[in-house]
């Protein structure tokens, strides 16, 4: 009766995945047939969200929204087609010049192919240039007619050249030709400054619908999301103009220094294919590199462009960049290729401009919409696992050099304790609640302490303490703390002189998990300098407890993760307490908290919570042995 509904359960989810995925698919076509649409709307949204900034700061002014919707937009395009028309010009004026420096690219192309001594493909491009060159200086002469006069030779009949004229177009048809390729581009700019003025002016009204489609129900939710889209969108598109527009200026600045034609081309070239992620800035060097080659008598020029653009590129990309936009824009490196990769193949060229805006706007969605939250997962710059969960994680997978890795990043901030509370115990909680839940078989349970074990090695003999092997301790911040460790330490140090056996014994209770809080709790009062070692799971077994040494140990600390019943942990002391009269016993429940048993009247000392809690109630005993405070023996509880 109960695997039905699991099977329903079942079946549901897949069909709602199924349907999630057509969704998908529909809506992945649509923007690809309607491109001619959705590619204009796009960019009128981005622009709104670069210009809007400047309207309401206009709109502060005292100055009416219509009005300064108008100018923000006039100058915004402004500009925009002041570089366009500057671009176009460069373009055609270096296209003029192109046939002055193709013989010095083919005879630098000549030099090389004569130093490395190949016929492949060096020799391959020198010949294409060489029929260009000729090409351009001559012209094509097959074109041209030979008005009858070719002789054919003796008895043969001379052909009539026939040629076939069309007639003249008229003013009309002319002015069509013309007109024809510049119509798309215009019918776009026209849209996409419709759509701009419209967003910024119904800006408000467009947000209140917004949120009454996402729901008016829960308004908090679509609000943030919407504010969270429009502060992150606004900062990143126009601080990116802003840095990109410097780089190309930087860019233009230094090819024309260095002598480069057409470097305000080359620097508006640059600006634009920087909002590329990743490869932007070296497929911008790629024609300025190439026309220094054919400029240059020499190979100096071709070398300084390239310095140029590494220079700046790396100083962009790693010094100013990070400190701009802090360390990431909210993608994943994966996610900004793949972005690109997609949205080219879905809008082409304007699609890779345009494609870390569009990911970063999914991010936000995901981010705020639980049915999306797949997308922020995938595409996201948030680790997609916390700490303890990854810790989890790497156990299971029996990786305790990840794990180390992650613990040596985390000590660099925070201490040792702090690690092993907030990252391992949780780490093996987890464990202990798929262990309940009957998803944990022995073979994990084995890998995972024997995980941890390694994992306690490797912090052992690499995370430094003091000269003496003893973390420092800072008598100003806690020197009550302190010198009760410095008696503890000093009480079972003579514990460990007389008699040669570690004073402190960390026994696991049960299981594995148990195992392994105990070899971490020994690892950790080895760090204060106190001698303590741990044994193993089946320590308190019937054939292994027989076996058990306690001859010399002062106390011994029963380590629990799991929820031992009350009977269970009076027994376990009893027992103990049989082993060794005169030995205190602590027992330390790591459990989550709420779950562990109410012990503390049946247990001479008891610990709960945390690693740094088992620590305190293991110093405070040892003080009270060393006479430092008076206490009842029977009955004291650490908690």
């Amino acid at each position: 009766m109960q695997e039905k509904p699991n099977q329903v359960r079942i079946i549901q989810q897949r069909g709602a995945a199924l349907v999630n995925m057509a969704v998908a698919a529909l809506i992945v076509a649509a923007l690809y047939v309607g491109r001619e649409i959705f590619v204009p709307i796009a960019l009128a949204v981005l622009l709104s969200f670069v210009l809007a900034p400047f309207v309401i700061r206009l709109h502060s002014w005292r100055i009416p929204r219509t009005a300064s919707v108008l100018v923000v937009v006039f100058f915004g395009f402004a500009i925009i087609f002041s570089l366009g028309g500057l671009m176009v010009s460069q373009a055609t004026r270096l296209a003029a010049k192109l046939p002055q420096y193709q013989q010095t690219l083919s005879d630098k192309v000549e030099s090389i192919r004569g130093l490395v001594g190949g016929t492949g493909t060096l020799e391959q491009a020198s010949t294409v240039l060489k029929e260009l060159g000729t090409q351009l200086q001559h012209g094509n002469t097959a074109d041209q007619p030979d008005n009858g006069l070719a002789k054919q030779g003796p008895g043969k009949a001379i052909p009539i050249p026939v040629e076939v004229k069309q007639p003249d177009p008229g003013a009309l048809t002319t002015l069509a030709k013309i007109i024809e390729p510049l119509l798309s581009p215009l019918t776009t700019t026209g849209v996409v400054v419709i759509f701009v003025a419209f967003i910024l002016l119904q800006r408000e009204d467009l947000r209140n619908r917004l949120v009454r489609l996402a729901g008016s129900g829960d308004i908090q939710r679509t609000t943030a999301a919407l504010d969270d889209a429009g502060k992150r969108l606004s900062r990143l598109f126009l601080t990116q103009m802003i840095f990109n527009a410097v780089f190309g200026l930087a860019i233009g600045i230094g090819l024309e220094l260095i002598g480069v034609p057409s470097a305000p081309l080359w620097g508006l070239l640059a600006m634009i294919l920087r909002f590329v992620p990743y490869i932007g800035a070296l497929i911008s060097a790629i024609f300025p590199l190439i026309l220094a080659a054919a400029v240059g008598s020499g190979w100096e020029m071709l070398v300084l462009t390239a310095l140029l653009f590494v220079a700046l590129e790396f100083l962009a990309g790693q010094v100013i960049e990070p400190l701009i936009y802090g360390h990431s824009s909210g993608l994943s490196p994966v996610a900004v290729i793949l972005s690109a990769s997609f949205w080219t193949w879905l809008w082409g060229p304007i699609g890779l401009v345009m494609a870390t805006p569009l990911t970063v706007c999914l991010v936000v969605a995901g981010r705020h919409v639980e049915r999306l939250k797949f997308l922020e997962i995938m595409l996201g710059d948030r680790p997609p696992l916390k700490p303890p969960q990854l810790f989890y994680q790497r156990l299971l997978a029996a990786d305790p050099l990840e794990a180390a890795e992650q613990a040596h990043d985390f000590l660099r901030d925070a201490s040792l304790e702090d690690y092993c509370d907030t990252i391992l115990l949780e780490g093996l909680r987890l464990a202990e609640a798929d262990r309940q839940l009957g998803h944990l078989d022995e073979e994990r349970l084995n890998r995972i302490a024997s995980t941890v074990r390694e994992l306690v090695a490797d912090l052992e003999l690499n995370h430094e303490t003091g000269a003496t092997g003893v973390p420092s301790i800072d008598l100003s911040a806690n020197p009550g703390a302190a010198i009760a460790i410095e008696q503890t330490r000093a009480q079972l140090e003579l514990t460990k002189e007389s008699s040669g056996a570690p004073p402190i014994l960390c026994v696991p209770g049960s299981d594995k998990l148990d195992e392994a809080a105990a070899l971490v709790l020994a690892y950790l009062l080895r760090h204060r300098g106190i001698a303590a070692t741990a044994e193993e799971a089946d320590a308190l077994s019937m054939s292994k407890f027989v076996s058990l040494d306690m001859t010399d140990t002062s106390l011994a600390c029963v380590c629990y993760v799991g929820q031992p019943s009350t009977g269970k942990i009076q027994a376990t002391v009893r027992r103990l307490n049989k082993k060794k009269f005169d030995a205190r016993i602590l027992v330390a429940l790591f459990g989550a908290e709420g779950t562990t048993p109410p012990v503390d009247a049946v247990v001479d000392l008891v610990s709960r919570g945390s690693f740094s809690a088992a620590l305190s109630a293991i110093t405070q005993a040892g003080d009270k042995q060393c006479g430092a405070a008076t206490v009842d023996n029977k009955a004291a509880v650490f908690n």
